[in-house]
C-alpha cells in the first residue's frame, strides 16, 4: 500500500517528472547531438551515441531516484508525515524498501525515453536482446541510488538536504564517468572514479552494448553499495524513530 502511495505522489509531480523524464534525453541531444555515429569513445570500443546513451540513461534513473527520495523524505520529516508512520508497525525496513522500490518503478520511463530518442535521432541499433538487457541493468541498479537517497533524507535536514544531495549527485555523476569518460581523467583520479558505485553502473550497460557480461567488479561494487546504502538507511530511520 504504501509503494502504491509513493508511485502516485511522484507521477503526480511534474516538476519532478521533467527533470528526472525529458531532462537526461535532452542532454543526450545535446551531448551526442553533433556528434558522428562513426566517431568513437578512446578505447571503450563503443561510438560516442552509443556511449552517451547508457551515460545519460543512468544520469536519467540516478535523478529520479537520488533526488527524488532524498528531498521528499525531508520534507516528509518535517511535515509530520514519517511521525504518522511510527505510530504504524511498519519496520525500518520495510520504509527502506517502500521508497527504494517506489523510486524505481519511476525511473523506467526516464531510461526508456532515452533509448528512444537515441535510436531514433541518432540511429543507434542494438540486438533485441540487449536492449532488453540494458533496461534491465539500468533499472536494476538503480535501486542502489534509490537507497543512498533515503539515506540522504534521514541524515539532513531540510534546509540542507538539497544542497547535499545536489554535492553528491553531481559529484557521483562526474567523478563516475556519467559525463565524460574516465579514460580523460588524470591516472590518481581514474583510480578513485574505478571505485565509484556509478562507474560501475554505467559500466554494466557498456558490456550490454559490447554483447558483453557484466564484469564481476562491477556486479560486486553495486551490490555492496545497496546494502551499504540499505542499511545505513533503515538504521538512520529506526534512529530517527528513537528520537521521538
Amino acid at each position: 500500500m504504501l509503494i502504491k502511495l509513493e508511485i502516485v505522489r511522484a507521477l503526480r509531480n511534474k516538476k519532478f517528472l521533467f527533470f528526472s523524464v525529458m531532462y537526461p534525453s535532452m542532454l543526450f541531444l545535446i551531448i551526442a547531438g553533433g556528434q558522428s555515429g562513426t566517431d568513437m569513445v578512446g578505447d571503450t570500443g563503443l561510438a560516442l551515441p552509443a556511449f552517451f546513451m547508457v551515460s545519460m540513461a543512468s544520469f536519467g534513473a540516478l535523478t529520479a531516484v537520488l533526488m527524488g527520495n532524498s528531498e521528499r523524505i525531508a520534507k516528509e520529516r518535517e511535515s509530520g508525515w514519517v511521525r504518522q508512520l511510527r505510530l504504524t508497525s511498519l519496520p525500518g525496513r520495510g520504509y527502506v524498501i517502500a521508497k527504494t522500490a517506489s523510486a524505481a518503478v519511476v525511473s523506467l520511463p526516464s531510461i526508456v525515453v532515452v533509448f528512444v530518442v537515441a535510436a531514433a535521432v541518432k540511429d543507434v541499433r542494438l540486438e533485441a536482446w540487449q536492449w532488453l538487457a540494458l533496461t534491465g541493468a539500468i533499472w536494476a541498479g538503480s535501486l542502489c541510488f534509490a537507497a543512498l537517497g533515503v539515506a540522504i533524507g534521514y541524515l539532513a535536514t531540510g534546509d540542507a538536504v538539497r544542497p547535499i544531495t545536489m554535492i553528491v549527485y553531481f559529484g557521483l555523476s562526474v567523478l563516475g564517468g556519467l559525463w565524460m569518460p574516465t579514460a580523460t581523467f588524470p591516472q590518481w583520479l581514474s583510480d578513485i572514479a574505478s571505485w565509484l558505485p556509478t562507474h560501475a553502473y554505467a559500466a554494466l550497460g557498456q558490456a550490454i552494448e559490447l554483447g558483453d557480461a557484466p564484469h564481476a567488479k562491477d556486479i560486486v561494487l553495486l551490490v555492496g553499495y545497496f546494502v551499504l546504502f540499505a542499511g545505513g538507511a533503515a538504521w538512520l530511520y529506526r534512529k530517527d524513530t528513537s528520537k521521538a
